[in-house]
């Protein structure tokens, strides 16, 4: 299995690649880039952050900027992830291929 350092996943994940550390405990935990996108504002679902701005700005569409999001180990995404400095400084990230488990 082939490692990296964080600037090389970052590009990965620029190129549509998933990406995880091989230090991470959790089992099947994968990051993802989501590129930015418009919708409609009508779209934005009550309740949810881009609603909010819909309403506030009374704007016909809104923009999502784009973000990392991330699969926990208990199969939920987490949106808008934060890399900590150890996951910054780690030398063992690796491309998810089909299949993953670590």
């Amino acid at each position: 299995m082939d490692t990296m350092d964080f600037s090389s996943a970052l590009l990965e994940l620029k190129r549509g690649n998933r990406i995880a550390r091989t230090g991470w405990n959790g089992k099947g935990m994968w990051l993802a880039l989501t590129p930015a996108s418009t919708f409609p504002a009508f779209a934005a679902k009550l309740g949810h952050a881009a609603y909010h701005r819909a309403i506030e700005a009374q704007d016909e569409s809104v923009r999502l900027c784009a973000h990392i999001d991330m699969r926990a180990a208990d199969g939920s995404m987490v949106i808008g992830w934060l890399a900590s400095q150890t996951d910054i400084l780690a030398d063992d990230w690796m491309v998810v291929t089909a299949g993953f488990q670590a």
